[in-house]
């Protein structure tokens, strides 16, 4: 058995995965009230959270599982990218429940986890794949040929990630937080030709979305007393700009690579506009789309674990490497 722990942003998580995949936990606790009132999230409030949660909820996964520490194999856990603050809390509570058993530690990459939500039971994908990664910290279009070799990123976000154009939209439009999913929420009342928000071109395979955002804006601004009776055409319009600037470029990315098989996964990967526009692609289930334990407890069984005790001077890091 492996016990996942992922604390990379707002979510305490822990999981325990099977060797072959199977998720026989899979706890999170999300700080999103918690953070509502800032309109987004504090480091330094999301790090004292994961200090009070992340013991209860580790406890919690066991519990579900049925497990306890001696039954388990591998100890894993989000070493970046993310909030330094935060992920120190997951790598400090995974190195204590590890030496303390003296168990092997596997770090994991948050990117590679993402991806390797793909590889859980009932219904794992096979690389070769192209994945399109898109979350609140990043745009990835990544060409995954093995599970146990970091993937060819092909093409990445020049500013702003989706989840954060996303979050950013919502936030002009006055909705709640989490913005993304309100945003999804009010879209669907709306016409999303009611706007033409500009789907940037730019070199390559990269996107960008400022441009949208900007517009966005501008609109917003314009409207004015308009506003409250045009929020959801403009939610509508906004998302379909992002949708179709992560469409395109997965599409092209595909079609350039000669890659048949197509994956999205990460928070935005929960839209219902970007299923439903490209259906062709493997999506995990909506639990998995956001951040999880399970998605690492996945991805340790592709990395190279440190043995008992050299783990103990690993570090965590904010920025992907």
């Amino acid at each position: 058995m492996i016990l996942g722990v992922e604390t990379s942003c707002d979510e305490t998580a822990a999981a325990v995965v099977t060797q072959d995949g199977q998720i026989l936990s899979n706890v999170v606790s999300s700080q999103a009230e918690l953070h509502a009132r800032f309109g987004g999230v504090v480091p330094e409030v999301a790090s004292r959270r994961h200090l009070e949660l992340v013991t209860p909820v580790i406890r919690e996964a066991l519990s579900e599982a049925g497990a306890g520490l001696d039954e388990v194999e591998l100890v894993a856990v989000t070493a970046g990218p993310g909030l330094i603050g935060a992920l120190l809390v997951g790598v400090a509570a995974a190195k204590a429940i590890a030496w303390a058993r003296k168990l092997p530690l596997a770090p994991v990459d948050h990117l590679r986890g993402h991806v390797a939500s793909l590889y859980l039971e009932p219904e794992p994908l096979e690389p070769p794949f192209l994945c399109l990664l898109a979350s609140g910290g990043h745009t990835l279009l990544l060409d995954v040929q093995e599970r146990n070799r970091a993937p060819a990123v092909l093409g990445t976000t020049i500013d702003d990630a989706a989840g954060e154009a996303f979050d950013k939209g919502a936030r002009l439009l006055g909705l709640g937080y989490p913005g993304g999913a309100e945003l999804d929420r009010v879209a669907r009342e709306g016409d999303p030709g009611a706007f033409d928000f500009p789907v940037a071109r730019v070199p390559r395979l990269d996107f960008s979305f400022s441009g949208v955002k900007t517009s966005l804006l501008y609109e917003v601004r314009g409207l004015e007393r308009e506003l409250p009776e045009r929020r959801a055409d403009l939610a509508a319009s906004y998302q379909r700009a992002i949708v179709r600037a992560l469409v395109e470029r997965a599409r092209a990315a595909a079609e350039q690579k000669g890659v048949k098989r197509v994956a999205v996964v990460g928070g935005v990967a929960a839209n219902s506009e970007l299923r439903a526009s490209l259906p062709e692609a493997k999506a995990p289930p909506l639990e998995l789309c956001t951040d999880n334990a399970a998605m690492i407890a996945s991805a340790a069984r592709f990395v190279e674990a440190i043995p008992y005790p050299r783990y103990l001077g690993i570090d965590a890091y904010a920025s992907a490497v």
